[in-house]
């Protein structure tokens, strides 16, 4: 629940912070000052009450329509104004002269030209209470000659009353006044109506919001807050920072200024700030643009078999472990149209690739398997389609195998609000087999189906846009990026910015291979250029030259480096002994090479999830490319474990692992990566200790000897061992407790006496036993914990 000053209520409210104070205390809020917090309910109670007081201050006198104004304009003397007066209200009022007219009841007789009317007492409509239920209108009539008839009579009348009359009359109203005022009611011209400004309202909903990078100077926040800057660092000092106008603030700070000044933060990717604002698009040069389909589900489900049929490519049989291991994005041609397809990796570690799928397509093909039904990763894909609010197709694949079951998985999906249209739902279902390439001209018909129903369209002209899909070093080639763009021309020779990195297109193919001069959206293309290898889901764009690009990304790398600093972990002496001490501080520390950004990004998450409160894992270094001899020296100063994710290792880096004694993995298959990093954490878990109880021995003689006693001893129950730890009983009650230190049957020394055989015993650091104690036998079994 927000809260929010005292004295920035009153500020809001128009008022001074001590008469909101005092109005406080009149609601019972005692103790309150200008730097008292207030909540949202107070405030509401509060600005009630306060509209509340300001309505009865300005509220008419009862039956009244308005306030007569305090100056009131001259009347022409050729015009007076026509008053009756009932009989009621003769005896106690007495008619006046037309220069001070009092108020009396009439029929409202309607005028074209209403005549302002004079008043030596100004009417009060608030200040006094009614003492009389008299309600009176002065009729007002634009006719020139009734109205003269009318006041040569009344004057006549007037002049044949006698002085002292007259004089009466007059002094009993002046001695009156609040009676004629309060009785008085008149119908003023609008324009003379004054209107006092509403009481102003705290406005309730949300904060407003702006938008930030990670890493922003004072000078830069005091602008996006709209205050001078002396205000915001005299705000900042006053909550215990110390500041300059350059000073860089961190995330936690900017929110927590943001706060004090009513805000709220959206904090941007720095990729945003240096590219310039995007143009008005205009709507005539929209044009229709292919669908950009991802397909999702459960490993082995058959997404990439499904894409093979698709594409009439075999792809699959060459995948380790039938799993896909990068994204790949294709352009397939129908007789229809062309759509673009994403393969996205099936397996629970790549949950951040197929996240990412998700935010930059149109439509998801959700392939499940009609025998196996919902699976784990099946119900992931759903949520991050839902997430990325991404249309939906089912594709029931496997239709050839006997067990297929399309009535159950549809039922199984509906539970997921995937409802299907033959139930009454909107959701396509499409039977397809890969396999058998059956119901794959129906699965395309239905996609671009659904695209027509999203009035796709895309901007075709000017500098292209797009997204980073994956990204490699190439032996021959250096680094390979996969970029889908989204608009724009995207020609040979463009500059570019991606991510933390610049480059000159040199070179551009699809993904058959074939190089191509410009790429319209939405299409998939691989870029050479690029002076590094981007994270997948960064940013592509084309900049105005290459000077441009390269400050763009030298500023990347700053504010990158900023954060970094910023988000370091410093520990004081004591907190380290306190986490050495207590064995809390367990850390994996691991070196991650891949093949591909995407690949690695994945791992990444996966392998930092495994983390718990017992093992941390830190990813110190990552990258892409083979493991080389700087890795093995990194991994052999920080203790940490190399892994390779396809990529090879030469024999001179074997050499120097094995030399340094750090220890290098090579995997081909993602889960087993997870698997074996699992067991390295596990290792570093302390081993639990339980204790066992192997025997029972009663000691039935004491025999002397030189340096003691032996406890002439028969076994009860088990056996009794050498290597065994006894605790000596005397009853119900542990007297001692030791180490069998001589355990002898026919005065032969003996590893282990087993049950119902007699045997002599001698007890480390323990020399008072007596017959008829127990020993009770038992060993300490370690067993390796388990995250």
């Amino acid at each position: 629940m927000s809260k929010f000053r005292v004295h920035e209520i009153a500020k809001k409210l128009g008022m001074k912070s001590a008469d909101l104070v005092a109005k406080l205390e009149e609601l019972g809020y005692e103790g309150k000052k200008a730097v008292s917090m207030l909540d949202e309910s107070e405030i509401k109670e509060v600005a009630a009450a306060i509209r509340e007081a300001a309505v009865k201050k300005d509220a008419p006198v009862p039956g009244g329509k308005a306030t007569l104004p305090k100056t009131v304009p001259s009347v022409p003397p050729a015009k007076s104004v026509i008053q009756k007066v009932p009989s009621q209200a003769i005896s106690k009022t007495v008619p006046v002269s037309t220069k001070s007219p009092s108020a009396v009841s009439s029929k409202t007789v309607s005028t074209s030209n209403p005549v302002p009317v004079l008043h030596k007492t100004p009417v009060k409509a608030v200040e006094t209470k009614a003492k009389s239920s008299v309600k009176t209108t002065v009729a007002i009539k634009v006719k020139s000659t009734a109205v003269k008839a009318k006041s040569e009579a009344k004057a006549a009348a007037m002049k044949s009353l006698p002085k002292k009359t007259v004089k009466a009359a007059e002094a009993e109203v002046k001695q009156k006044p609040e009676v004629i005022e309060e009785e008085v009611v008149i119908e003023a011209p609008k324009p003379e109506v004054e209107v006092k400004p509403p009481v102003p309202v705290i406005p309730e909903g949300p904060k407003p919001i702006f938008k930030v990078t990670e890493v922003t100077t004072v000078s830069e926040l005091a602008n996006k807050l709209k205050v001078p800057v002396s205000e915001l660092i005299k705000k900042i000092m006053s909550m215990g920072m110390m500041v300059t106008i350059n000073q860089k603030l961190d995330k936690d700070s900017i929110t927590l200024v943001a706060a004090e000044f009513n805000y709220d933060v959206e904090f941007v990717s720095i990729f945003n700030e240096e590219v310039k604002e995007e143009e008005v698009v205009d709507v005539s040069k929209l044009e229709w643009r292919p669908p950009v389909v991802t397909v999702m589900g459960h490993v082995d489900h058959g997404k990439t078999s499904l894409l093979d049929a698709i594409r009439e490519t075999n792809v699959t049989a060459g995948e380790a472990g039938g799993i896909t291991q990068h994204i790949g994005a294709y352009k397939v041609k129908t007789p229809k149209g062309e759509i673009v397809f994403l393969d996205t990796p099936g397996h629970e570690a790549f949950t951040a690739m197929r996240a990412r799928g998700a935010s930059v397509t149109d439509i998801v093909i959700l392939v499940v398997a009609a025998d196996d039904g919902v699976m784990p990763q099946t119900i992931e894909a759903i949520d991050h389609a839902k997430a990325a609010k991404v249309p939906i197709i089912v594709a029931m694949n496997k239709m050839d195998k006997p067990g297929a079951n399309p009535e159950r998985l549809k039922q199984e999906l509906s539970k997921y609000d995937l409802v299907p249209e033959d139930w009454g739902g909107k959701t396509i279902f499409a039977p397809v087999s890969a396999k058998k390439k059956e119901g794959i001209e129906n699965l395309l018909a239905m996609i671009l189906l659904e695209s027509e129903m999203l009035e796709l369209k895309a901007v075709k002209e000017g500098m292209a846009k797009g997204v980073v899909l994956e990204a490699k070093l190439d032996k021959g080639k250096g680094s390979v990026t996969t970029v889908l763009i989204e608009k724009g021309t995207l020609k040979v020779g463009d500059p570019f910015v991606a991510g933390f990195f610049y480059g000159k297109v040199k070179a551009m193919m699809d993904d058959k291979g074939n190089k191509l001069a410009e790429v319209i959206p939405p299409t998939p293309v691989e870029i050479l250029g690029s002076n590094g290898v981007p994270n997948a889901g960064d940013t592509f764009q084309v900049m105005a030259n290459e000077k441009e690009a390269r400050q763009v990304s030298v500023r990347r790398n700053e504010l990158q480096r900023e954060i970094n600093i910023q988000k370091q972990k410093h520990i004081s002496l004591e907190g380290l002994y306190t986490e050495i001490q207590d064995g809390k501080l367990k850390d994996l520390k691991i070196i991650l090479k891949g093949d591909v950004q995407g690949s690695i990004d994945a791992l990444t998450a996966a392998l930092e999830k495994l983390g718990n409160e017992k093992v941390k894992v830190s990813i110190i270094h990552r990258g892409v490319g083979n493991i080389n001899e700087s890795d093995v020296m990194l991994a052999s100063a920080s203790n940490a474990i190399v892994i390779g994710f396809s990529v090879s290792v030469s024999q001179a880096v074997i050499d120097l692992a094995r030399k340094e004694s750090v220890d290098l993995k090579l995997f081909r298959i993602i889960y087993e990566i997870t698997d074996s990093v699992k067991a390295a954490m596990e290792g570093l878990l302390e081993p639990i200790l339980k204790e066992v109880v192997i025997g029972k021995a009663e000691i039935k003689q004491l025999i002397k000897i030189p340096d003691g006693f032996i406890a002439g001893s028969q076994v009860s129950e088990g056996k009794i061992t050498r290597q065994s730890l006894v605790r000596i009983k005397r009853g119900s009650e542990v007297v001692g407790q030791g180490k069998i230190t001589s355990l002898r049957r026919f005065k032969d020394d003996v590893k282990e006496v087993a049950a119902g055989f007699e045997c002599g015993i001698s007890v480390d650091n323990f020399k008072d036993m007596q017959v008829g104690d127990i020993f009770e036998a038992y060993i300490i079994e370690k067993t390796f914990a388990k995250l």
